[in-house]
């Protein structure tokens, strides 16, 4: 099955250019294609020689207990949230004064869980922010 024709035959990479280098500036290039997630290492030349800009990806393993301890927050809120709704669709649908008013006491302990979640991602917030936007 033949390729698509172009709207543009002008920008077709249709010239070869061979070039040799060195071991070392090789190994350089080969670091550079690794860490930015461009497919090969012409990729690489081709952004060199046309000055365009080569975003390098870069993972912290520092902040691997950090995601998980945000991913757990994250997974406590949405159930206190699931908990809240199920309460709340209680205290509407029940019509007793009494039972409503022992909904509304469940719903302000949920509450309560939720604020302790929200100090807990605040102090972690704020050391992120300390960590990140250092001067």
């Amino acid at each position: 099955m033949p390729r698509r024709k172009t709207e543009n035959p002008e920008e077709l990479l249709s010239h070869n250019i061979i070039i040799r280098v060195t071991e070392s500036l090789f190994n350089k290039l080969e670091k550079l294609r690794k860490e930015s997630g461009v497919l090969s290492i012409a990729d690489i030349c081709r952004k060199i020689l046309l000055n365009q800009k080569i975003k390098l990806l870069t993972y912290d393993a520092t902040m691997n207990p950090v995601m998980e301890e945000l991913a757990l927050i994250r997974k406590e809120l949405k159930a206190i949230g699931i908990n809240i709704n199920q309460i709340t669709r209680h205290f509407n649908a029940d019509k007793v004064e009494t039972h409503r008013g022992f909904y509304a006491l469940k719903v302000a302990e949920q509450y309560k869980k939720v604020d302790e979640r929200v100090e807990i991602l605040l102090k972690i917030i704020s050391k992120l922010a300390d960590k990140w936007l250092q001067e």
